[in-house]
């Protein structure tokens, strides 16, 4: 493990739960962060909170200091009104700042978190890490392009970096996944097409193990790897495994996936010539029509990956975190 590490995105799920691993393991941990006011947690773990901008190259380099390992986890996450130029801006333009900064400092270690988005839909599952892009929306386009920059730079500079793609990330402590766990608590949940395509999720600390290893392995450098759970499921199956985390019957009702598509579509014109946010739009129809399954083997082959959490256990911690928080 690093003896000393910066991590970016360190305020978000992902980024937190690292630190928190990191810090307990002795690593002396940094966190470049936007609002450094809603960090209590970082600092109680030991973690240095530093106000950065990573989209300013002056910023980055003034704070940067002669760390081991850089975790770049900061994102421009999916928001729907966003346009590609914004998503460029963090998750192209930051990452070239953070690369240029790292390779100046001699960083003996960069690992830069893309994501499984870039390969859009996955035609033949499951998708190994060689599998073609094909982002499917803006977001997606600006990883690919910050996964691309990434790997060109590692390769010219010779900057030590590795690329990790997480598959769909849940556990206790974040509520992305509360849009399924509710309604399927609550007996209102209705699938739509299907239910055939295929969906794969990873437990955070899973994830948080597979950081680790891009960071410490020495087979890891310029290599890119995907971190998923052990296994992946039809939405159907996955729908019924959270029916008995949250203690609720299987749901039974279904609705044809083209017609449902076609009202997002209306729905996502009207809004937006409204200048509203849109409340049902495409993308999200669309997540119970494409089949998202992937390869872990090259980083089990490689790095020793092993995811620890099953699906059913995972699924149950994170219902019982959203119980405990009164979300369900």
């Amino acid at each position: 493990m690093a003896e000393s590490a910066l991590v970016t995105g360190a305020s978000g799920f992902t980024g937190g739960a690292l630190c928190r691993r990191l810090a307990a393991g002795g690593a002396d941990v940094t966190a470049f962060v936007r609002s450094p006011g809603r960090c209590d947690e970082l600092r109680s773990m030991g973690v240095r909170v530093v106000a950065v901008d990573i989209t300013s190259a002056d910023e980055v380099k003034a704070a940067f200091r002669p760390f081991s390992a850089v975790y770049h986890i900061a994102a421009a996450f999916r928001v729907e009104e966003d346009s590609l130029a914004a998503f460029r801006l963090v998750n192209v333009e930051a990452t070239r700042n953070l690369l240029e900064a790292a390779a100046a400092a001699g960083v003996r270690r960069f690992v830069h978190c893309s994501t499984v988005g870039v390969q859009g839909e996955i035609d033949d599952p499951p998708a190994s890490e060689e599998y073609r892009f094909r982002p499917g929306d803006e977001y997606q386009q600006s990883k690919m392009e910050g996964e691309v920059l990434a790997r060109e730079f590692f390769a010219r500079s010779g900057l030590p970096g590795v690329v990790v793609r997480p598959v769909g990330i849940y556990g206790p402590g974040d509520a992305r996944f509360l849009k399924l766990f509710r309604p399927i608590s609550r007996r209102r949940f209705v699938m739509g097409g299907s239910g055939r395509p295929l969906y794969h999720l990873t437990y955070i600390d899973d994830l948080v193990d597979g950081f680790v290893l891009a960071g410490s392995r020495p087979e890891a450098p310029g290599e890119v790897f995907t971190i998923g759970g052990p296994r992946y499921t039809t939405l159907n199956e996955l729908v019924r495994l959270i029916a008995g985390a949250v203690g609720a019957p299987p749901p039974r009702v279904r609705i044809p996936y083209a017609p449902v598509h076609a009202a997002a579509a209306v729905c996502q014109a009207v809004c937006r010539a409204a200048g509203v946010k849109p409340p049902l739009y495409p993308r999200r129809v669309e997540f119970f029509a494409k089949s998202r399954a992937f390869s872990i083997g090259k980083a089990r082959r490689l790095l020793g990956y092993s995811p620890k959490v099953d699906l059913e256990e995972g699924l149950g911690r994170t219902a019982a975190w959203y119980r405990e928080k009164g979300l369900l």
